[in-house]
């Protein structure tokens, strides 16, 4: 948070319509973001249908843009404060835009997944930037305007982005089916490009901070090892998915010894010291993950087991993505008076929820709403405090890099749990019905897991900076 409210000694003061301008483009860029982030979960069964890839596909389509992003989120942000953010905020968007071409075209799916790393990577360059230009263009008594307007635009587009992605594919524009819902991205974040170019203010950048380049390698390696034994072993636990899986596992002791040896880790050492941030950051793995897979595998059983169009699907999805959007904006207000105790409620709601489904795997139509909206309302909960809450005793100088620390594991966290759940979905014989229960049960213990850690966090979040909202 420090970056975010820094002072703007090298940036001249905006005229209030500038400001706002500036602010709709750095919305623009999160709303790209969230969109292809979630998009890929509805329409992973017709781009199978049509590319071929099988279930290893639909696994990758989702984990690699989320791998990427992750491993580069806090690497990116550093480079920013390096080298300027409007540099790397206009090179992430444009990067961004040429990457959703590569998918839209793609015409295998080793191509697409390509792009798709592509277009985390690009993303981990573009969003660490629109905080700092915010904090260096907007007064400090007056941000709190600012980010008062995430919540709703991102609440917004959370629904509305898949249902748009879902009638795009099955309008099946010029008979293109699937691809437009990537080829969108050209107009709109080509729009958002031009006015990025014309409106962001220039910034030098400071050539002393230090980019742990060998360290994001060494994550990212270990990360691809990993995913890629999950993913493999979902068709069988042959030598390779074995192999892969020790291979991430070496390599991740390695970026651990590297966290220890280098001059500026990714993760400060004295972070993980502190024993209410390390027990959320492994609560925040957990129940990120969880949630992944389960978002995952509720549209894959909605249009395999189902038969429901993507357009149906996203429209089921509804009450999911309403609770958290309700739920997500009522704890930013509640957070501080109940801090801990909102994360309990949320994982026991999600836990209900769960229980709910179970007992309807095999029904469909309004019955499934009630149970949706007690998954999405639990997500919501604990998406909107468990990270607000992790870092309650971090001192103050050590907020921003805690921040950028738990958004990029957040990432990490729902590529392997998409990875993990949907394998857990794919490897269970016994009919649709089954792999659903077997999965919900595997969402259910991590949530039942997370529900032990909870009494390790702190028990309230901090303060907000003044003029924060």
């Amino acid at each position: 948070m420090t970056q975010i409210l820094r002072s703007a000694r090298d940036t001249p003061p905006l005229s209030p319509r500038a400001r706002w301008a500036v602010l709709a483009v750095i919305l623009a860029a999160d709303v790209l973001d969230l969109l292809d982030a979630t998009i890929t979960n509805i329409a992973a069964p017709t781009i199978t249908r049509d590319l071929g890839g099988g279930a290893s596909l639909v696994q990758w389509l989702g984990a690699s843009y989320a791998l990427a992003l992750g491993v580069l989120l806090v690497p990116g942000a550093r480079l920013g404060d390096k080298y300027g953010r409007r540099r790397l905020f206009l090179t992430g968007l444009a990067g961004f835009v040429a990457a959703s071409l590569a998918c839209g075209l793609a015409q295998a799916p080793a191509f697409l997944v390509a792009a798709r790393l592509l277009q985390g990577a690009f993303g981990a360059l573009l969003i660490p930037q629109g905080f700092g230009i915010l904090g260096a263009t907007w007064p400090r008594e007056e941000i709190g305007k600012a980010f008062s307007l995430f919540g709703p635009v991102m609440g917004l587009f959370a629904v509305g982005g898949p249902i748009l992605a879902a009638f795009l594919v099955d309008a099946d524009l010029a008979g293109l089916g699937w691809r437009p819902m990537f080829l969108i991205n050209l107009l709109l974040g080509g729009a958002a490009l031009l006015a990025a170019a014309r409106l962001l203010p220039h910034d030098s950048g400071e050539r002393t901070v230090s980019v742990d380049g060998p360290g994001s390698a060494l994550l990212a390696g270990a990360m691809l090892g990993l995913l890629g034994g999950l993913i493999d072993g979902s068709a069988g636990w042959s030598v390779r998915p074995v192999a892969l899986l020790l291979l991430g596992l070496a390599l991740f002791a390695a970026f651990c010894h590297r966290q220890r040896t280098a001059t500026e880790p990714l993760i400060r050492p004295t972070l993980l010291h502190n024993r209410g941030f390390t027990s959320g950051l492994i609560l925040g793995v957990l129940v990120f993950a969880a949630v992944a897979g389960l978002l995952y595998v509720l549209s894959l059983h909605f249009q395999r087991g189902l038969g429901r169009s993507p357009a149906g699907t996203a429209l089921g999805l509804i009450p999911l993505s309403a609770g958290i959007v309700v739920a997500s904006i009522a704890c930013y207000r509640l957070i501080h008076t109940y801090g801990r105790q909102l994360v309990v409620a949320g994982l026991l709601l999600i836990l209900s929820g769960c229980g709910c489904l179970a007992l309807l795997a095999d029904r469909d139509g309004w019955v499934l709403v009630p149970p949706l909206l007690l998954v999405g309302l639990g997500m919501g909960t604990c998406f909107g405090t468990v990270y607000d809450v992790t870092i309650g005793d971090i001192a103050p100088e050590e907020a921003g890099s805690a921040s950028g620390a738990l958004n990029a594991v957040q990432q990490l966290a729902n590529s392997v749990g998409a990875a993990t759940v949907t394998t857990v979905y794919f490897r269970t014989a016994g009919g649709e019905t089954h792999a659903v229960l077997v999965s919900l049960a595997a969402v259910a213990a991590s949530v039942i897991l997370c529900l032990l850690l909870v009494r390790l966090l702190p028990r309230r979040a901090p303060a907000r900076p003044e003029g924060a909202g």
